[in-house]
């Protein structure tokens, strides 16, 4: 790493997944942005990740580091090795390096395989945080600048926060290091019978209620949130539904006790990736001024998936076909939505129970339904850009990207106004029309009934052509880019750098 000058921060990143390198969801998103506008704002960023299968070739990678692990009672040789350009010719301040481990993550998957998780998935990433900690250790000891802030991701990484303050021992040089844990999403906690604690290594005392233990359970997440120096999540009305016991998922109690609370960010998008002027997986661009080459992509979207080509209201729903998303809530509702004059595409993979009902829509209504089960991403930007509206029906959504890149592609989101989607659409009211800000439509309940209702209520206005124009217009003049969302993280790591000093 790079001395960071003035006042830059040194900062490392440990995450299961990040963009262009492994992804199952807006996580990698999240973090592969991120860590490329922190440096663009004058900072150095190290991002550390496991080397998975068939991600990064062995021949664009060079040794950085080697060394052991100590596992069950026995050392487990461990390679980091550092891409040399890729993402990193982006900017000179980014160093990304890979955990190589292979019996533990040359896989088909990075959590799972056949939708079943790997039983081993507690070792894997015990041995994955203890190796981001020793990576840390030896940047301290071989740059003039000290690692500023360890920045965490979900419960893949939260042990690394565990260790640092149980076994300061064995991290010497390290306790100054000021520890961030992110939350994107509370309904994935890292959770393994109770009997599995002894393959972390840490003190006995520490599977407690005041520590891991959770109702007999080995709980990742719950140790990051107690021993980091601070905890935020990705929007802040997710910041406050976690602190209830409908989103808390068993941890509000947990949160709750952090004097500091919890700090909510909005993700932003990557807005050089996703842009309708440039987008290359679309058959024709276009922009604010010129929407002419929306409905080119609208037309190719629809032959794509083998819709007809009429001037029907195209509605979409992209992303994971779970209960959590509130997609079978879309199911319930697709008899009105076949008798009325739409088209609704779906792209997607997930539960299969969810897929089966899809695909038995699809077959119901041929002309109506176009189908694509996997995820596939130029067909996420061909429908971003091709479609009219996209279909948020979440039951709990901590950011969610979907509606951030509808915006941009000058598709209007209908969602349920829950965590990131509540902060980033304007709903359509008669004051927020008047005044030229709204940008989409919400709902309340989380029923099929209030659903339905405001589709019914976006159909209508569709046909108002001046007044969906102002949606649209609205939506591409938004600010969706990671700058304002970096600065504030910059804050939070500064703040803690000043409990630093002041110590």
């Amino acid at each position: 790493m790079t001395p960071a000058s003035g006042d830059g921060l040194n900062i490392v990143m440990a995450t299961s997944e990040a963009v262009p390198y492994a992804k199952t969801g807006g996580l990698a998103d999240m973090v592969g942005a991120l860590a490329i506008e922190l440096t663009k704002l004058g900072h150095h960023v190290t991002l550390l990740m496991p080397g998975y299968r068939g991600r990064v070739s062995r021949e664009a990678c060079q040794l950085a580091m080697r060394f052991s692990i100590p596992m069950n009672g026995k050392p487990l040789d461990v390679t980091v090795e550092e891409e040399r350009d890729a993402v990193t010719g982006v900017s000179p301040r980014l160093r990304v390096l890979f955990v190589r481990y292979d019996p533990y993550f040359d896989r088909p998957g990075l959590y799972q395989q056949d939708h079943r998780d790997y039983p081993d998935n507690l070792e894997r990433f015990v041995l994955f945080c203890r190796a981001v900690l020793e990576v840390v250790r030896r940047l301290n000891e071989t740059r003039s600048e000290k690692v500023d802030v360890l920045h965490l991701h979900d419960w893949q990484t939260a042990l690394c926060a565990v260790y640092l303050k149980t076994l300061p021992h064995e991290y010497k040089g390290l306790e100054q290091l000021k520890v961030l844990l992110t939350l994107h999403n509370m309904g994935y906690q890292g959770t393994f019978p109770g009997q599995e604690f002894v393959k972390t290594g840490l003190p006995p005392s520490v599977f407690s209620p005041s520590g891991l233990e959770f109702y007999g359970a080995v709980n990742c997440l719950k140790g990051g949130i107690v021993f980091s120096d601070a905890v935020s999540t990705v929007s802040p009305t997710y910041a406050k539904e976690i602190m209830t016991s409908e989103h808390g998922c068993g941890l509000e109690g947990v949160l709750a006790n952090r004097a500091d609370g919890v700090n909510g960010i909005t993700n932003g998008i990557d807005v050089a990736v996703w842009n309708p002027e440039s987008d290359l997986y679309l058959p024709a661009q276009y922009t604010i001024g010129d929407l002419s080459g929306k409905l080119t992509c609208k037309r190719a979207l629809q032959r794509e998936l083998g819709l007809p080509n009429r001037d029907v209201p195209l509605l979409a729903v992209i992303g994971r076909l779970t209960f959590q998303k509130g997609f079978d809530l879309l199911l319930d509702v697709i008899p009105e939505l076949g008798s009325l004059d739409t088209q609704t595409v779906v792209l997607g993979t997930g539960d299969h129970h969810l897929e089966q009902q899809f695909i038995a829509a699809r077959a119901r209504y041929p002309d109506r339904i176009g189908l694509f089960l996997g995820f596939d991403e130029g067909m996420a930007h061909r429908i971003e850009a091709g479609a009219d509206m996209v279909i948020m029906p979440s039951r709990y959504e901590p950011c969610g990207l979907s509606q951030l890149y509808s915006l941009r592609y000058g598709t209007v989101p209908v969602v349920r106004c829950t965590g990131g989607l509540a902060d980033t659409v304007v709903p359509f009211r008669p004051s927020t029309v008047k005044s030229g800000q709204a940008t989409g439509f919400q709902f309340f309940d989380s029923s099929a009934d209030s659903l339905l209702l405001t589709l019914l209520l976006s159909l209508h206005v569709y046909k108002e052509r001046q007044t969906w124009q102002s949606l649209i217009q609205a939506g591409m003049k938004t600010d969706l880019s990671w700058n304002r969302s970096a600065k504030l993280y910059v804050d939070l790591y500064r703040r803690l750098q000043g409990e630093t000093r002041e110590s």
